[in-house]
């Protein structure tokens, strides 16, 4: 499914019909697609659509051995609530190779390379067997993603990609995950929009960007799963 026209056209009958009906869409319409999940505010919105919809959705997130407490918390809390297993996806290489074949502390002084090690490759063999995968991106969050498509070709990892969330504002998330008084990580009440590995991840100061926590000090804004 490479067809520009053809996604153009998806794209756009199913950003009108809504973030509920699109990740319903692609679970129905693709038989190995998996949700990517980083717990986070907009992928607990996605994990609720897709548990609710089918007690088989496979989601997966990415475990770079350097995540929150909070977050392995809200993790185990949707796990309860609705009754679903999340797949685990390990590092490429344990903390402990890194530091000795990098040096301790690398997302510190080379924080592109953790995030290819902890993140990007990970992903690339996890996605090898996937015909599609589901992000909670949004427009709004980067430049990088301003023009994301609600399903579009995933050129860098070989496979359609599909962002139900895309054109919602953070509002819109909120909204939802107070609606359905779905279980979300503490932390953003606390200043962080935005989560990533605890450290490379700070509170965001009234007036900042919602993603100047996210690697700071630094020029980079993302991760390299979505550019």
């Amino acid at each position: 499914m490479q067809d520009t026209a053809e996604l153009e056209t998806l794209a756009s009958e199913l950003e009108r019909k809504g973030p509920e009906a699109t990740v319903r869409w692609a679970l129905d319409r693709f038989e190995k697609v998996a949700l990517a999940s980083s717990f986070g505010l907009e992928d607990v919105c996605l994990v609720h659509m897709a548990a609710t919809y089918r007690k088989d959705a496979r989601i997966f997130y990415l475990d770079t051995d350097v995540l929150f407490p909070e977050t392995y918390d809200v993790r185990d809390r949707l796990m309860d609530t609705y009754k679903i297993e999340f797949i685990r996806v390990e590092a490429s290489i344990p903390l402990e190779t890194q530091a000795k074949e990098y040096g301790d502390a690398l997302w510190s002084r080379n924080p592109d390379l953790c995030c290819r090690l902890r993140k990007v490759i990970p992903l690339q063999n996890f996605l090898k067997n996937e015909d599609a995968w589901v992000t909670g991106i949004r427009r709004e969050q980067t430049p990088a993603r301003a023009n994301a498509k609600v399903v579009e070709y995933d050129e860098k990892f070989g496979l359609v990609k599909v962002n139900p969330l895309a054109p919602w504002t953070s509002e819109d998330v909120r909204a939802y995950v107070d609606r359905h008084h779905i279980p979300y990580n503490p932390l953003h009440d606390k200043g962080y929009p935005s989560i990533g590995c605890v450290p490379c991840t700070r509170s965001v100061k009234p007036g900042e960007d919602p993603r100047a926590g996210r690697w700071a000090g630094t020029d980079k804004t993302e991760c390299g799963l979505h550019q």
